[in-house]
């Protein structure tokens, strides 16, 4: 190894100051520098500080950087050099990025590098004082929490480009603004500390333990709980604020508002969970608006899809209402626009307008050649394109904003395009459709909504909102951006699973293996398992991408106080108990579940051939295997005595049939406790039991990596096992008794819900659109489907009915016993327990 003299010296000629030239010749990772650098052809590079620093830093922390081949590094340090990438975070994905692909694309490098992107500092800034935990205030030291919120910040993807120290400082000057300066707040807590009160030494009695506090309210703390106060959003003129309080009455006023171009998926849940909830907890109002402005891609079965899941969720909305509602106010404010000369018509082509924003390599922006035309003739243009004098692409209208803001989102965006679809709602009376730039603000206005709440993507869009509404002097409302919910090991997107779809790789939109709410539904998990799911991770401005595992756990946790029991095997094998009479039966009275007497209980047959599951059963002894072994006492659940194996049959190597005694206690005495209980189906045609299910089908994660969307092919990515079709598995004849009853009780609770659903919609005035047009009213059928009987198989998982069952005991009037015709299909909605490594 060289001396530490000359690796200095080295180093230096490389261009790292002399401080970072010292401390790397004597780490641990001198070696590995000196030798890239060499061989690299860097040493008497003499670049500027900060390339010569990133370059060391990525050779010698960044593990993937030498997985890249020569040519490859060469390209990323010459990028480096040329100050394309500033900081370590574009450094890390442009490796990644090379490391994933064979042919360097510049544009798709730059792409993934955030090169020539800038993060405006007031994004930051707005992203901070909506971080910040405003509890942050009643701790001894406010400081404590400056590390979370820069890596809180550091999460948020519209940050994830910017400048750390940029960042930093813009937290730094947030916590002295709103608390003082860090040595301010720590002389406090110190001056606080000296002056409490001292614990009395010779008490030495314990104090009661408090009671533990109740399940926070995601409403009224963190991200929700800073919002503003309905009113307090700013507007270009005094008289709006007063006009939108009286409209209101001071309500919190909220709107869900999806296109109706797909079914709604798990990231939604938690949108609508956001937008009613809070409305809910401030006894406010929450509009469900359908953003109906491109009727290409809209259906009926969407329109009526989302509203059946929102209606499943447990929310009702205030007023169902299509942004095609107000079509004919927007255009006369596009006019209105135009008039004021901040919006023209244009005839740039989609690719003409990418030029004049920069195109893709980020150039100089320049305007388009008919932005200066006169108002008179845009307003004519205007009108030609109403009428339909222009073909799709051939016109626009675009709104004159700012093109020199480093904000993509004021760079004339587009009002309107040319549409030749007819609406479903409008039919063929226009030509031309509004965007959503346009559009949404303009909603929110019409519809005074107090806080729209809307995910991290629209941060940018937040700018040109507010633009829109104070250049036509209306209502402004206050738009707040919350985090999105991904979940991983699954795709969100309606291309990809329409893909799917299509392909025929899933039954449809609804395969309980997707993370549709149709496919959630389908497969069993109660929508309160859904809520609590959303609840329990909190709202920010941070994106939260979950595992599988931790949904699957939020319903477990849901399910084990709510699931009625039953006896299940999947894989039966006949158990023969040899010293009874051959019609020997006991009726056996179980409970429907141990701890909840309201579910009632059920009569099952107990008799000389039962099935228990052969996971149950081992040919030899096994220190730990508590269940059936030869020689060994075990019970059977429900049954009125335990059983001791005493032989078995194996048919080419596979135990078929299992011999066992009763174990009868002597008069006066008490039978022996078993250390373990299986579970068991009677073999009793005269009873009807066993029930045999047609298909029991197990659900494994959909693709095989946890971030398909990323996946180079996504078809080659989905698992095998994703679905395992089990055959010939049984359940106790309980199952007709239980459907019998949750479908009773699901209905008791879907009339509830339509009775209380009518007495809203009667207590309010109907606006002249709904008169025109009445709100759907809830259904109790919207609410009930086959996923409503679910139970637990004891120590086999959750279950619940696929809707391709046929079981007329779940009908009014029929007995709950087997029909003729019946075909039982179970989904396993999660298994009892997390699946283990």
């Amino acid at each position: 190894m060289l001396p530490d003299d000359t690796l200095i010296s080295q180093f230096k000629s490389f261009g790292l100051n002399d401080s970072k030239s010292q401390e790397y010749a004597k780490s641990k990772h001198s070696k590995v520098l000196i030798d890239n650098l060499t061989h690299l052809n860097l040493l008497n590079a003499s670049l500027e500080e900060k390339p010569s620093t990133l370059i060391s830093s990525t050779i010698t922390t960044n593990k993937d950087f030498a997985k890249l081949d020569d040519t490859k590094k060469q390209y990323l340090i010459s990028r480096i050099k040329s100050a394309d990438l500033k900081e370590s975070t574009q450094v890390n994905e442009a490796v990644k990025y090379l490391n994933s692909t064979d042919n360097i694309n510049d544009d798709q490098f730059n792409q993934s590098a955030g090169v020539g992107v800038v993060v405006p500092r007031q994004l930051i800034e707005q992203s901070a004082k909506q971080s910040l935990d405003p509890k942050s205030s009643t701790l001894p030291n406010p400081w404590s929490t400056h590390g979370l919120l820069i890596r809180t910040l550091k999460e948020n993807p519209q940050l994830k480009w910017s400048n750390p120290l940029e960042l930093k400082g813009v937290v730094d000057d947030l916590y002295t603004t709103t608390f003082g300066s860090r040595d301010d707040c720590n002389k406090r807590q110190k001056e606080a500390a000296k002056n409490a009160p001292k614990p009395n030494s010779k008490d030495t009695s314990k104090k009661p333990s408090q009671p533990a506090a109740e399940t926070s309210n995601i409403f009224e703390q963190g991200f929700l709980g800073a919002l503003h106060k309905p009113g307090q959003n700013p507007q270009i003129k005094p008289e709006l604020r007063d006009q939108h309080l009286k409209a209101t009455g001071g309500n919190v006023i909220t709107r869900f508002p999806p296109e109706p171009n797909g079914f709604l998926h798990i990231g939604h849940s938690k949108a609508i969970t956001i937008n009613f909830g809070y409305a809910d907890n401030y006894r406010g109002h929450t509009y469900l608006r359908y953003d109906d402005t491109n009727p290409e891609a809209e259906e009926q079965v969407y329109f009526e899809s989302i509203l059946e899941t929102v209606r499943w969720l447990g929310f009702e909305p205030w007023k169902i209402t299509y942004s095609s509602d107000y079509f004919q106010q927007l255009y006369e404010l596009a006019v209105e626009l135009i008039k004021r000369g901040k919006a023209y018509v244009d005839h740039s082509t989609g690719e003409q307008m990418q030029q004049q924003r920069g195109g893709e390599n980020r150039g100089p922006r320049v305007p388009s050649p008919w932005r200066e035309r006169p108002i008179d003739e845009s307003l004519a243009e205007f009108e030609k394109m109403r009428i339909g004098g222009y073909q799709p692409g051939e016109a626009t209208l675009r709104m004159k904003q700012d093109i020199a803001d480093g904000n993509p989102q004021m760079w004339d965006l587009v009002a309107y395009r040319v549409l030749k679809a007819p609406h479903h709602r409008t039919g063929d009376k226009w030509k031309m459709y509004p965007t959503y730039d346009f559009t949404h603000c303009l909603v929110d206005s019409f519809e005074q909504i107090s806080h729209s709440l809307c995910t991290t993507e629209f941060v940018l869009s937040r700018v040109s909102y507010e633009w829109l509404c104070d250049a036509l002097e209306v209502y402004k409302p206050r738009q707040s951006e919350y985090g999105r919910l991904n979940m991983q090991g699954t795709i969100m997107s309606k291309r990809k699973i329409m893909k799917l779809v299509k392909e025929g790789h899933v039954r449809g939109w609804d395969d309980p293996r997707l993370y549709t709410l149709i496919g959630l539904r389908r497969r069993g998990v109660p929508p309160a398992a859904i809520l609590s799911f959303v609840k329990s991770l909190g709202v920010s401005t941070a994106v939260t991408s979950i595992q599988t595992s931790r949904f699957d756990q939020s319903v477990r946790d849901d399910l084990e106080s709510k699931a009625p029991r039953l006896m299940a095997v999947v894989d039966p094998l006949s158990l023969i108990i040899d010293n009874v009479p051959d019609d020997y039966i006991v009726q056996v009275q179980k409970p429907f579940h141990p701890k909840i007497s309201s579910f009632g209980d059920a009569t099952i047959p107990f008799t000389k051939h039962v099935y228990i599951d052969s996971t149950d059963f081992r040919r030899e002894e096994d220190p730990n295997f508590f269940r059936m072994v030869p020689g060994r006492i075990v019970g059977l659940m429900n049954a009125p005595y335990p059983v001791k194996c005493t032989s078995f049959k194996e048919v080419d190597g596979r135990v078929v049939e299992v011999h066992a005694e009763l174990v009868v206690p002597e008069q006066g005495a008490k039978p022996p406790k078993p250390k373990a209980y299986i579970q068991w189906v009677a073999n009793h045609p005269e009873s009807q039991s066993p029930v045999k299910i047609d298909e029991l089908r197990i659900f494994n994660q959909l693709f095989k990596s946890d971030n398909p969307s990323a996946a180079p092919d996504l078809i080659a990515d989905l698992n095998p096992h994703s679905e395992d079709v089990v055959k010939g598995a049984i359940v106790d004849i309980s199952i007709y008794q239980l459907a019998k009853n949750e479908f009773a009780q699901a209905r008791k609770h879907a009339y509830e819900r339509t009775s209380n659903a009518k007495k809203v919609v009667e207590e309010r005035e109907p606006s002249e659109e709904e008169k025109r047009s009445p709100t759907p009213q809830l259904t109790p059928e919207q609410l009930i489907g086959m996923e409503c009987v679910r139970f637990q198989a004891l120590r086999t998982g959750f279950f619940a009915l696929d809707k391709d069952t046929i079981l007329n005991a779940t009908k009014d009037g029929e007995k709950a016993e087997p029909h003729a015709g019946d075909r039982i299909v179970l989904n396993r909605i999660v298994s009892l327990k997390a699946a283990t490594a």
